[in-house]
């Protein structure tokens, strides 16, 4: 199998052209201003302007209003919508956009019953939810309870780092992996060499 990978909380253009030349499908841009890694629409677009042409810019957002998301998507080249709040399916849908539903890994076992609700979803973001926090938490969850079998792709995240994303992928088998402080020294500010080593490690597990 293959697992693509997912640079998430990208806030500067350094870090964008660093997961572009280790080998990132897709970068995430947050617009969820509870975030330490929210970003403004003005650092957003020259993020996208550096990127090379193939890869996927997401766009994660909490619960936003209309006028925040026709903001972000009438400004940037989005090419993925990420929802992480209580978003509903026809909320989701009216973008005419590929978009991906975020649920904490702790309701892994409602996940078909989710995925029943969001037919059009391009895929399912299990990840651990702290103290509020959507997302970059540095916290797994338990991977046991993740169905085995799934009628559509899921995307891991949740603490994953180059140490634990071999595992994490020989035990989930997920579509796609997606890491935020796992290859941090700071929040918001991304290691290349972290990046790379991470990217390397799921791809060798996904093989495996």
């Amino acid at each position: 199998m293959s697992v693509q990978v997912k640079i998430c909380g990208v806030t500067r253009e350094i870090d964008a052209l660093a997961a572009a030349d280790a080998g990132a499908n897709a970068i995430g841009l947050v617009f969820w201003p509870g975030s330490k890694r929210a970003v403004s629409l003005e650092t957003a677009a020259s993020i996208c302007a550096v990127l090379p042409p193939l890869i996927t810019v997401t766009a994660l957002m909490v619960d936003p209003t209309v006028e925040q998301v026709e903001r972000v998507l009438g400004t940037l080249p989005i090419n993925l919508l990420q929802w992480h709040g209580s978003e509903s399916p026809e909320f989701c849908e009216q973008w005419q956009r590929p978009y991906i539903r975020a649920l904490p890994g702790s309701d892994s076992g409602k996940l078909e019953s989710v995925m029943a609700q969001y037919p059009n979803a391009r895929g399912f973001l299990l990840d651990a939810v702290t103290n509020g926090q959507f997302g970059g938490t540095g916290h797994c969850f338990d991977w046991e309870s993740i169905p085995s079998v799934r009628s559509r792709p899921i995307i891991l995240a949740g603490g994953l780092n180059p140490a634990n994303v071999a595992e994490a992928v020989m035990k989930v088998r997920p579509s796609a992996v997606d890491v935020s402080s796992g290859v941090e020294c700071s929040p918001g500010i991304k290691q290349p060499e972290k990046i790379k080593q991470f990217i390397h490690a799921a791809r060798e597990a996904a093989e495996a």
